[in-house]
């Protein structure tokens, strides 16, 4: 899968002072299991490095970039290139993109925003090449590098990749009804994982599948279960899908073997374990008892395993 990254972060001296912000994560992990495509819209748009620092300067709804020194606006050219860039990114199938924080170009949130007069800002901006790519691709997973640093967010943007990618498999060629079906209840407790009000409104959606276009559908479906999965799952959360899925199996198990597997969703509730210890557990008895439906479901794989990203309390 591609995920693009910022360049710097890639350990490429980009940087307005010919540096690198070198990402350990990102570079020893990530490249384990993804294409990593970089980018520098900066670099790309032909300033130089070294170079000056560029500034957004004006509204939150149409900044401009304007060197620091010089005052040269980039602005028309830096859009210009994001647009260009973005389609060319969306025909190279990326599944997910992780931004430079704090940058003019690459920032998602809290870029520092000039009003125009003395030296005066706000962290209220975004960065141009950013914003021109969501808009390009408003499904698409993003995520600013910091943020990487944080196990939950971290683990959000990857599950956000993965299923991103099967969504755009699943609605790839001239999908039937019964794909549709079968994908949406692969992913019923992933989704329950991050909400039940999203959930909800897609069993309707889904039931009511002959009543729309096709491409309606696809885009009603596709913007509910991203929206879903971009709401962070939580421990209750988790405890309330373990249970159901207790349920699910609970008149193949015995008593001693509901009350273990209870004991220890318990201790996962009070963060004595982390949560692939009773994944762990329901995965083997579902295995052993060969319950399909449960096995089906992308809750218990969202992620590759050696990412170890339910390992942590």
């Amino acid at each position: 899968m591609n995920l693009g990254v910022s360049s710097c972060l890639l350990g490429y001296k980009v940087r307005y002072d010919g540096s690198h912000k070198s990402d350990h994560y990102i570079i020893n992990t990530l490249n384990e299991h993804f294409k990593l495509i970089s980018v520098c819209p900066e670099s790309e748009v032909g300033m130089e490095t070294p170079r000056e620092r560029v500034n957004l300067i004006g509204s939150i709804e149409n900044p401009c970039m304007i060197g620091s020194d010089s005052g040269i606006d980039w602005t028309s050219k830096m859009n210009r290139y994001s647009r260009k860039k973005s389609k060319t990114l969306k025909d190279n199938n990326l599944r997910g993109y992780i931004f430079k924080s704090g940058s003019p170009s690459c920032g998602l949130e809290r870029v520092k925003l000039y009003g125009g007069k003395g030296n005066k800002f706000s962290k209220k901006g975004m960065g141009l090449f950013a914003k021109q790519l969501i808009k390009h691709l408003p499904l698409l997973p993003v995520i600013e590098e910091n943020k990487l640093n944080d196990i939950d967010e971290r683990d959000n943007f990857i599950v956000r990749v993965f299923a991103y990618d099967r969504l755009l498999n699943l609605f790839d060629k001239r999908y039937k009804r019964g794909n549709v079906v079968e994908f949406h209840a692969a992913h019923k407790y992933l989704i329950m994982a991050h909400s039940q009000k999203h959930y909800k409104s897609m069993g309707p959606l889904v039931a009511s599948i002959k009543s729309y276009t096709t491409n309606d559908f696809k885009e009603r479906y596709s913007i509910l279960f991203m929206e879903a999965l971009k709401i962070r799952s939580t421990v209750k959360k988790n405890v309330n899908v373990l249970q159901h899925i207790m349920g699910y199996l609970k008149s193949d198990l015995s008593a001693t073997d509901k009350k273990y597997i209870s004991n220890i969703i318990d201790d996962y509730r009070n963060q004595l374990v982390p949560l692939i210890v009773p994944l762990t557990l329901i995965k083997h008895y579902v295995e052993k008892l060969q319950v399909e439906y449960i096995s089906n479901q992308y809750y218990l794989n969202p992620h590759p395993k050696e990412l170890m990203l339910r390992n942590h309390v």
